[in-house]
C-alpha cells in the first residue's frame, strides 16, 4: 500500500501533494514502483494535528481517488469521517482506512451498505493527544481485544469478514516501548483469520531507534516491515514503495526455497 497525503501538515511530506495533478503523478509513480493498493489521504493524523473540515477534505481526496479509479488503481481512502467514506467510495475507492476503526456515528452503515473493504486501527487517544504518556496494562492484548470488538460489530452491521483487515496502528498513543512490544508479539494479532496491516514507514519510532530524520527512515523502514512480515504481516503501508518490493523479492524467494525443501 502506497502513501499518499494530499495534505500541507503530513509528519513526512506535508505540503508535496497539496495540488490534486501532483498527487496522482505520484500515487501513478507509487503504482508503477509496485504499489497494489494506493491509499489517498486529506487529513493528517500525526500527533498534534488539527482536524480538517469534512468539505476541505473531500475537496482534496475526491479528485485524486476519482483520477486513479478511472485508471484502473485499486484505491484506499484514509478517512475517519462517514461523509468522506460515501463520497469516495461513490468514487470508486476500493477500501476505507480508518484510524478510529468506524467508531464515528454512521460509518458502519455507509461500509455495510456498500462492497468496499475496510482497515480497521487501534488509535489510544486523539490525534492531537495521543502521544501524551500513553499508558497499558497489556499493550498486546489491549489492542488484540479492540481490534477483536470492532470486527464483531463489523459483522454484526453485515460487513462480513473477508471484507476486513487490521491495523495495531503503531505510533498512535503508543510509546517507543509500546511499539516495540505490538511488533515482536505481532503474531498474537494474526491467528484471527484478519489479515493485519502494519505501518511504520518514516515514524518517529524509527527515528528513536536510529537517530536518524524522517527523510532518511527508508532502512529503517524495510527492516521494520520485514520483522512485521515475519511475524504475520500481510499488508504494509510504506512511503517507498519500491525498496520495500525489492525486499520482500528477496525475502519471497528465501520463503519459497525454504518451503521447497
Amino acid at each position: 500500500m502506497g502513501v499518499v497525503n494530499v495534505t500541507p501538515d503530513s509528519f513526512s511530506d506535508g505540503g508535496r501533494l497539496t495540488c490534486a495533478q501532483a498527487a496522482i503523478d505520484h500515487a501513478l509513480k507509487l503504482r508503477e514502483d509496485g504499489a497494489d493498493i494506493l491509499d489517498v489521504g486529506g487529513e493528517s493524523t500525526r500527533p498534534g494535528a488539527a482536524p480538517v473540515p469534512v468539505d476541505e477534505e473531500m475537496r482534496r481526496v475526491l479528485p485524486v481517488i476519482e483520477a486513479l479509479a478511472v485508471r484502473g488503481c485499486c484505491v484506499s481512502v484514509d478517512t475517519n469521517k462517514p461523509e468522506v467514506m460515501r463520497a469516495a467510495i461513490t468514487v470508486g475507492v476500493a477500501m476505507v482506512n480508518d484510524v478510529t476503526a468506524l467508531q464515528a456515528p454512521g460509518a458502519l452503515d455507509v461500509v455495510a451498505a456498500s462492497g468496499a473493504a475496510v482497515c480497521l486501527m487501534h488509535m489510544r487517544g486523539e490525534p492531537q493527544t495521543m502521544q501524551e504518556a500513553p499508558v497499558y496494562d497489556d499493550v498486546v492484548e489491549e489492542v488484540e481485544a479492540f481490534l477483536q470488538a470492532r470486527v464483531a460489530a463489523c459483522e454484526a452491521a453485515g460487513i462480513a469478514r473477508d471484507r476486513l483487515v487490521v491495523d495495531p496502528g503503531f505510533g498512535f498513543g503508543k510509546t517507543l516501548a509500546h511499539n516495540l512490544t505490538l511488533l515482536s508479539r505481532l503474531g498474537h494479532l494474526t491467528g484471527s483469520g484478519v489479515p493485519v496491516l502494519v505501518g511504520m514507514s518514516r515514524k518517529s519510532m524509527l527515528g528513536a531507534l536510529t537517530g536518524c530524520p524522517v527523510d532518511r527512515r527508508e532502512y529503517a523502514g524495510v527492516a521494520a516491515h520485514l520483522a512485521a512480515v515475519a511475524r504475520g504481516a500481510r499488508l504494509l503501508r510504506v512511503h517507498d514503495v519500491a525498496a520495500m518490493r525489492d525486499a520482500l523479492a528477496v525475502w519471497n524467494a528465501v520463503e519459497e526455497q525454504h518451503d521447497g525443501t
